[in-house]
C-alpha cells in the first residue's frame, strides 16, 4: 500500500465511485436500494492492481459508505475478497443475515 491520498467523487448519475491514479481513472460500479449499496464491479488497470491501489480506493470507498450509514453488498468478486480478507474490520458494514 502507498501513501497516495486518493480522492473519490460518486458520480450518482453513473452509479460509480471514481478516483484518478497516477493518471489513469478507476472506478467500483454500485447500484442502491434503500439503505444498502451494492458495489458490482471494480474496474482499474493491472498495473494499478499490482500497486496496491484495489484494496486502498476500496477502502476509501468503504469509508464513505460507513460515514453514510448505509449496508454494503460487495457483488464484485474482487471487493468481496478483499471483505472476507478484512471480515473482522468491516463486518458492521454488511445487512444483517448476509454473510461474505
Amino acid at each position: 500500500m502507498s501513501d497516495v491520498e486518493l480522492e473519490i467523487v460518486d458520480n450518482e448519475f453513473l452509479r460509480q465511485f471514481e478516483t484518478t491514479i497516477e493518471g489513469q481513472k478507476s472506478k467500483i460500479e454500485y447500484a442502491q436500494q434503500e439503505r444498502k449499496i451494492f458495489l458490482t464491479k471494480l474496474v482499474m488497470s493491472e498495473e494499478q492492481m499490482e500497486k496496491g491501489y484495489s484494496e486502498e480506493f476500496i477502502v476509501a470507498v468503504f469509508n464513505i459508505i460507513e460515514e453514510r450509514n448505509i449496508r454494503l453488498v460487495p457483488t464484485s468478486p474482487i471487493i468481496a475478497k478483499f471483505m472476507r480478507k478484512n471480515r473482522r474490520k468491516y463486518k458492521d458494514l454488511l445487512p444483517v443475515g448476509i454473510n461474505i
